[in-house]
C-alpha cells in the first residue's frame, strides 16, 4: 500500500479511459459539428439512452434537451466553439419518458495544432445535492420557462414539472376560486400517487385547519418551512397514515401574490420517494421558494388575464360567424373555425389575434342554398369588424335572390367604403378581400358561381379528391381602388353540375400556410398534405373529414382557419314540372297536378289544400298578366266563369275568390309571342317541406297591394304571405319567377318546417 499523499508506485497505472468509466458523473464528447462522439456509463444512465440505439452521429439536441432549451443548447455549442467556457442549467426527457434537469459544464477540445475541433460535456443530475448555485440555477430556469408561458395549465404545471423531483418530491398549487381554495395541481415524484380518499386531489376544495403551517403562510402573507412534516388530507387519519409511509420529512408553504391579491399558495414537501443529500428544507430554501413563488404568481395571473382576453377575443370573432345550420335539403354540413396563434408584437407583449375568415350557408328561394367562404386581408379588430359587416350585407344580398356576379360587384362596393385612414400613408387603406360564392340547387346538382380570387374547394368524389375546377376566377374585392378610381373590375359566373355524392371541402389559407418554427411556409407540399388527409377519410361522414382536414397540415398558424365540408345527397327529394299555356282554362289543370303530386307525396290532406289553393292564386296572377287576350270572368253559384267555361273546381274542394285580379285583366296587355304564352309550374318537396315555382316571361315582379275594405281585388298576394312558411319572388334571365314554401305536415311538424327558413 502506498501512504496517503505518496505517488501511486505500483506497477499497472490507471487508465484514463477506466478512470472516465468509473467517475459518477457525465462525460460526453462532441465534435464541432455538435455530433455525439463518446459518452461514458455515467451518461447513458443519466441521459437515459435507449439500449441498442446508437448515437454515435446524432445530434446533441437528440440525447433528449426540451424544445424550448434547444436554442439555449445551440448557443452553448456555437459559444464553446469560439474557445470560451459555458457552465448551465437545461432540461432533458430522458427514454423512460421522465424528465430531469442538468446542471452541465462545456469546454472546448483542442486537436494537436491547437485548433478547437470539439466540445467535452460535463453534467450531472441538478438540485440534488442542494448547491447553492445550482438552486439559483432552479430560479433562473423558472423565470425562463415561466417568460415563455400563457396558457394557465401550461404554466402551473411547467413550474411542478421544474421543481419535482429536482428540489421537491411534493409539488401543491391551490388557487382560489372566489372565497373557495381549490387544488389546482398535484404531482409527486416517481410516478407516485397518493390512494384515494386521502391526500386532496385536483379539483377538490382544500380546507387547512386552522394553526397548519399552510393556513399560516396564508394569514401572514409570508413563506413559512414548517417541521410539521404530516400533510393533510380529505380523511385526517388516513392522510397523517400516507404521510409517514411515504416519508414526508419537510415542507414549504408560499402564497401566491400578485398585484396586491392573494391568488392561493404553492405548497412543496421532501420526502422517501427520491433519494437526494438533503432531508429538510432551511432558510435559504424558504427565501428561495419565496421568490419562485412571486414569479409563479406573476405567470399565473398573466395567464388568466391573457385567457380572458383570448376568450372574450374569440367570443367576439365566433358572435360574427354562424353557431349554426337550419337543416338543409341536399345537403349535409360540417364547418369548423380556427383563430391563429397569438402574435408577438413589437412592444405590446404578446396579442389575441381575431381575424376576418368567414363562411356561410344561406337558405334561398325553392330550396336553393348559397354557399360562401372568404377571407379579409389582414388581423386584428377591423379585420373582424370588415369582415361582420361584409357577411350581413352578403346575408341580405343573396336573400334577395341576387346572381353570384351581382353580389360580387355590390360587395366590392361595400369593401371600398368600408376602408379606414391609413396612419402611415395619409389616405385610406382599403382591405382586399377573397370571397367564393356559390349557389346550390340539390335538385339539379348545378352550382352556379362567382370567385373573387379565393382558392378552389376540394372536390371529393368515390374516385379521386382534387380541386374543383373553376371556370371563372375575378379578382378580390377592394382592389379596385388601389388600382385607380377609374378601373373598373368586371365579376363574371358560371354554371357546373356536380357528380352524384360530391363533397366539397371549402377552406382559408390559413390551414395551407400552416410552417414549423424556423421554417418557411411551403403552400403546395401544405396543400398535398390537406388532399392526402381529406382522401384518407373521403368515405367518412362531413364532420371526420373536417377534422382529417384540420389536422392535415402539421406546424403553428400565424393566420385564422376558416373551414366549410359540404356534402350533396338526394335523399327525400322529389321534382315534378309540367309547362301549361297562358290561358285561363289551364289554371285548373296546373292546380290538378299538383294536388296529385301532393297525394304522391304523403302531404297532409290540410297542408295539400292550402298549398293547392296558393298554386291557383300565383298561376291565376301569371295567367292574367301573360294571357293574350283580357279574360272576362263571371261569378255564379256554381263558382267562377272564365270567358264562358266553367272552370274545374276539382269537386267544389277549392273555391277561390279572383276578384282581386279584375283590375289588372282590364289593363293588360295582349302578348304577340307565342313562346311567351307559356309558364312552367316546378314542385319541389324536401324533407319537410314542398317549394312551388311559377316561371313566366314578364319581367314585372309582383307585391303587395294595400287593399281597402271595400276594394273587390288587392288581396291574393297577402293570402299566399299570410298561409305559406315563406314566399318571393326572383327575377330570372327570360323573365321572373314566383315561389311559395310550405311545410308538409301540421301540428309540431310546422315548427320544425319554420326553422328551415
Amino acid at each position: 500500500m502506498t501512504r496517503w499523499g505518496e505517488p501511486f508506485r505500483e506497477s499497472g497505472t490507471l487508465a484514463s479511459a477506466s478512470v472516465v468509466d468509473q467517475a459518477q458523473i457525465a462525460i460526453v464528447v462532441i465534435d464541432r459539428f455538435s455530433l455525439l462522439r463518446y459518452w461514458n456509463p455515467f451518461a447513458r444512465e443519466l441521459f437515459g439512452f435507449v439500449d441498442g440505439r446508437d448515437y454515435v452521429g446524432l445530434s446533441l439536441l437528440d440525447i433528449g434537451i426540451h424544445e424550448s432549451d434547444r436554442e439555449h443548447a445551440s448557443q452553448l455549442a456555437r459559444r464553446v466553439l469560439r474557445g470560451e467556457p459555458w457552465e448551465g442549467t437545461f432540461a432533458v426527457l430522458k427514454g423512460d419518458s421522465t424528465w430531469i434537469h442538468v446542471r452541465a459544464q462545456a469546454v472546448p477540445m483542442h486537436d494537436g495544432n491547437g485548433e478547437i475541433d470539439g466540445i467535452t460535456l460535463i453534467a450531472r443530475e441538478a438540485l440534488r445535492s442542494g448547491r447553492v448555485e445550482e438552486q439559483y440555477g432552479l430560479l433562473e430556469r423558472i423565470g425562463s420557462r415561466l417568460a415563455n408561458s400563457l396558457g394557465f395549465d401550461s404554466t402551473v404545471k411547467g413550474v411542478a414539472g421544474i421543481l419535482v423531483p429536482q428540489f421537491a418530491d411534493h409539488c401543491f398549487i391551490d388557487l382560489y376560486d372566489h372565497e373557495r381554495l381549490i387544488r389546482r395541481v398535484s404531482v409527486h415524484a416517481e410516478g407516485w400517487t397518493p390512494p384515494e380518499r386521502t391526500w386532496y386531489g385536483v379539483g377538490d376544495e382544500v380546507r387547512y385547519p386552522e394553526r397548519h403551517f399552510v393556513t399560516q403562510a396564508l394569514r401572514r402573507q409570508e413563506t413559512v418551512v414548517s417541521g410539521d412534516h404530516l400533510l393533510d388530507g380529505v380523511y385526517g387519519g388516513r392522510a397523517d397514515t400516507v404521510s409517514r409511509q411515504v416519508g414526508v420529512t419537510s415542507a414549504i408553504a408560499a402564497p401566491l401574490r400578485a398585484r396586491g391579491e392573494v391568488l392561493g399558495v404553492l405548497t412543496l414537501s421532501l420526502s422517501g420517494l427520491s433519494p437526494r443529500q438533503k432531508s429538510t428544507y432551511g432558510g435559504f430554501d424558504r427565501d428561495l421558494v419565496g421568490a419562485i413563488a412571486s414569479r409563479v404568481a406573476l405567470a399565473i395571473d398573466n395567464a388568466r388575464l391573457f385567457e380572458e382576453e383570448r376568450a372574450t377575443a374569440l367570443v367576439f370573432q365566433k358572435s360574427l360567424l354562424p353557431s349554426g345550420f337550419p337543416p338543409l335539403d341536399g345537403l349535409t354540413i360540417a364547418h369548423d373555425y380556427l383563430p391563429a396563434g397569438p402574435l408577438s408584437a413589437h412592444g405590446y407583449g404578446v396579442q389575441t389575434q381575431v381575424g376576418g375568415d368567414f363562411y356561410d350557408a344561406i337558405p334561398l328561394s325553392a330550396g336553393r342554398v348559397g354557399l360562401v367562404i372568404g377571407d379579409v386581408e389582414g388581423r386584428g379588430p377591423h379585420a373582424a369588424a370588415v369582415m361582420g359587416q361584409l357577411r350581413a350585407a352578403l346575408r341580405a344580398f343573396a336573400q334577395a335572390d341576387r346572381e353570384p356576379a351581382d353580389i360580387l360587384r355590390e360587395l366590392d362596393e361595400w369593401v371600398r367604403q368600408l376602408g379606414k385612414p391609413d396612419d402611415d400613408g395619409g389616405g385610406t387603406w382599403i382591405p382586399s378581400v377573397s370571397c367564393l360564392y356559390m349557389v346550390y340547387d340539390a335538385w339539379s346538382r348545378e352550382l352556379s358561381y362567382a370567385n373573387a380570387g379565393h382558392a378552389p374547394p376540394l372536390l371529393v368524389t368515390s374516385d379521386s379528391v382534387e380541386a374543383l375546377e373553376l371556370e371563372v376566377t375575378d379578382r378580390m374585392l377592394g382592389v379596385r381602388a388601389r388600382g385607380g378610381a377609374g378601373e373598373d373590375i368586371v365579376y363574371h359566373q358560371a354554371n357546373l353540375t356536380l357528380p352524384i355524392g360530391a363533397t366539397l371541402v371549402m377552406y382559408t389559407d390559413g390551414l395551407v400556410e400552416r410552417h414549423l418554427p424556423g421554417v418557411a411556409p411551403d403552400t403546395a407540399d401544405a396543400l398535398a398534405r390537406l388532399v392526402e388527409g381529406v382522401t384518407e377519410v373521403a368515405d367518412k361522414d362531413v364532420r371526420q373529414i373536417a377534422e382529417a382536414a384540420l389536422d392535415s397540415v402539421p406546424g403553428d398558424a400565424d393566420d385564422d382557419t376558416a373551414l366549410l365540408v359540404v356534402r350533396t345527397h338526394s335523399d327525400e327529394l322529389a321534382l315534378r314540372e309540367g309547362w301549361f299555356r297562358s290561358e285561363a282554362s289551364t289554371v285548373g289543370e296546373a292546380r290538378h297536378l299538383a294536388a296529385s303530386t301532393f297525394k304522391e307525396w304523403g302531404m297532409d290532406r290540410d297542408q295539400a289544400e292550402l298549398a293547392c289553393l296558393l298554386v291557383s292564386e300565383i298561376v291565376t296572377n301569371v295567367v292574367i298578366h301573360a294571357t293574350p287576350h283580357p279574360v272576362h270572368r263571371a261569378f255564379t253559384g256554381g263558382g267562377v266563369l272564365d270567358s264562358e267555361v266553367p272552370f274545374d273546381t276539382g269537386g267544389g274542394e277549392f273555391d277561390e275568390d279572383w276578384t282581386d285580379l279584375l283590375e289588372e285583366v282590364a289593363s293588360s296587355d295582349a302578348v304577340e309571342d307565342p313562346a311567351e304564352k307559356e309558364f312552367l309550374l316546378r314542385l319541389r318537396r324536401g324533407a319537410c317541406a314542398v317549394w312551388v315555382e311559377v316561371f313566366d316571361h314578364d319581367l314585372r315582379l309582383p307585391r303587395i297591394r294595400s287593399a281597402a275594405a271595400d276594394d273587390e281585388g288587392g288581396r291574393g298576394l297577402y293570402l299566399v304571405e299570410q298561409l305559406a312558411a315563406r314566399w318571393g319572388s326572383r327575377p330570372t334571365p327570360d323573365g321572373k319567377a314566383v315561389w311559395f314554401e310550405m311545410p308538409m305536415y301540421g301540428g309540431e311538424d310546422e315548427d320544425g318546417a319554420e326553422e328551415l327558413g
